[in-house]
């Protein structure tokens, strides 16, 4: 019968010593080389009817390892079951000696194997932590400008005669030039869509009056301000504005007329709702934009739990199994990994093992479930979310059938699964928190976001 000892390495770093007894094996070996003779097609016999004596002298030694292997695999892992040791990855064997298997001479063999084992995860007392939630004040400035943004999405585009203001939108060509006007043989040719505020304050003026199929003369560095020349050069596949001379030929003119702030606008941005006066109106736009900042105040707090549970969590690693182990990983290449590929990668992979480890011991704190009507649901709010649809009163077969077949996507299933366990342990680690509500200001919110960016990067 088949023995396993353990001792000590390190802390968390185990060896197992493994010996197999012949009768631990030889049955199934036995059983195995029956099977193949009455499988074998080898010239001369009929099949099923190959001597079992030319069987093992022919495929003997492969079958002898391979059940050997097999034998020593399976009693490792009833072990490491019936211990409750609980691992990183898979044992690694030490210093496999298959010269050792003799199928004319079967006898008891040992092997060696080292384990990592998991360590305890201690998490920080999160209801200790000095977190905020910020909540961003609703201006009425904000308000006004989510308005007139709203006036304009859904205006209706006319077509007037001349360019008249900062709004109006210029359908044009581009055509590269030299200093003088000329048109370069070989230069850039480009249709663009320009609103006239995206020109510098100074170019503008010299925009009012042109009408369709008029053209203008100008270089990008006096017609654009920084933001906006960098975005007209990447469309341009440009690196650089200098000396970059430019033709414009307006080939259409467009300008939005902003909706009338009336019932029938209300009611198609809020149906349902009994959106009557334009006070009300204000008031639902106020409270949609209060909930995009809720929104985004609590991606940030889950941000800076992230970065509280990653920071604040004590994990003691087996380093040097774990380094053992990832050598045996191989590269781009295939091979092995060397000593200093792994120095360099493993900062990199045992921060993202620690992640991992910390995502289990919450799951396993919060009992998080991830329920198949749960994937059945995230994958119908990201059907109407591509739709542009916020919700319907009951299901259609439309929507039934494409959640059915996403269903039967193994890869998609998998993906929804790991996104809606990952929201739901962030959320329940969210009630564990003490965070001190503070009013903050859009501006300082965004820069605050950015400011945090930049230190990470």
């Amino acid at each position: 019968m088949a023995t396993v000892t353990q001792q000590d390495v390190a802390p968390l770093h185990k060896q197992l010593s493994i010996t197999l007894q012949k009768e631990d094996y030889l049955p199934q070996f036995e059983k195995s080389l029956k099977d193949y003779s009455k499988k074998a097609n080898i010239p001369g016999f009929r099949k099923g009817m190959v001597p079992a004596g030319l069987i093992k002298k022919m495929y003997g030694n492969s079958l002898f390892t391979d059940e050997v292997l097999r034998t020593v695999d399976k009693e490792i892992f009833k072990y490491l079951e019936d211990a409750k040791l609980d691992i990183f990855a898979q044992p690694l064997p030490v210093d496999m000696n298959l010269q050792q298997l003799d199928v004319n001479s079967p006898a008891a063999y040992t092997f060696t194997f080292e384990v990592g084992m998991k360590p305890e995860v201690r998490l920080p007392e999160l209801g200790e932590e000095n977190l905020k939630r910020y909540k961003v004040d609703i201006t009425d400035e904000m308000v006004n400008e989510e308005v007139e943004r709203l006036r304009s999405r859904y205006g209706n585009m006319s077509e007037p005669e001349t360019v008249e203001g900062d709004e109006t939108v210029l359908n044009v060509t581009f055509v590269q030039t030299d200093a003088a006007g000329n048109e370069m043989e070989g230069g850039i040719r480009k249709d663009n869509s320009v609103l006239v505020k995206y020109f510098n304050e100074s170019f503008r003026p010299k925009l009012i009056g042109l009408k369709k199929e008029d053209t203008i003369q100008l270089s990008l560095d006096e017609a654009f301000d920084e933001k906006e020349k960098q975005w007209i050069l990447q469309d341009l596949g440009l690196d650089s504005a200098t000396d970059k001379h430019f033709k414009l030929q307006i080939t259409k003119l467009g300008l939005v007329e902003p909706r009338e702030l009336n019932e029938e606008f209300f009611t198609q941005l809020f149906p349902n709702q009994e959106v009557k006066t334009e006070e009300e109106f204000r008031n639902r736009v106020r409270g949609e934009l209060q909930k995009q900042w809720d929104s985004e105040s609590r991606n940030q707090l889950q941000h800076t739990l992230y970065h509280v549970l990653l920071d604040h969590t004590q994990i003691d690693f087996p380093e040097a199994f774990l380094k053992r182990w990832l050598k045996t990983q191989s590269g781009e290449d295939k091979a092995p990994k060397t000593d200093e590929q792994v120095e360099a990668e493993f900062p990199t992979f045992i921060n993202q093992l620690k992640w991992t480890l910390v995502m289990e011991e919450l799951q396993k704190r919060g009992d998080i479930q991830v329920q198949q009507d749960d994937i059945r649901q995230f994958a119908k709010q990201q059907l109407l979310g591509y739709m542009g649809m916020n919700a319907m009163d009951e299901e259609q077969d439309w929507v039934r059938d494409y959640i059915d077949r996403m269903m039967k996507d193994r890869k998609y299933v998998e993906d929804a699964f790991n996104r809606i366990q990952t929201q739901k342990i962030f959320d329940w680690a969210e009630t564990q928190v003490n965070a001190v509500d503070t009013p903050i200001s859009k501006e300082e919110f965004l820069h605050m976001n950015e400011e945090h960016q930049h230190h990470h990067h």
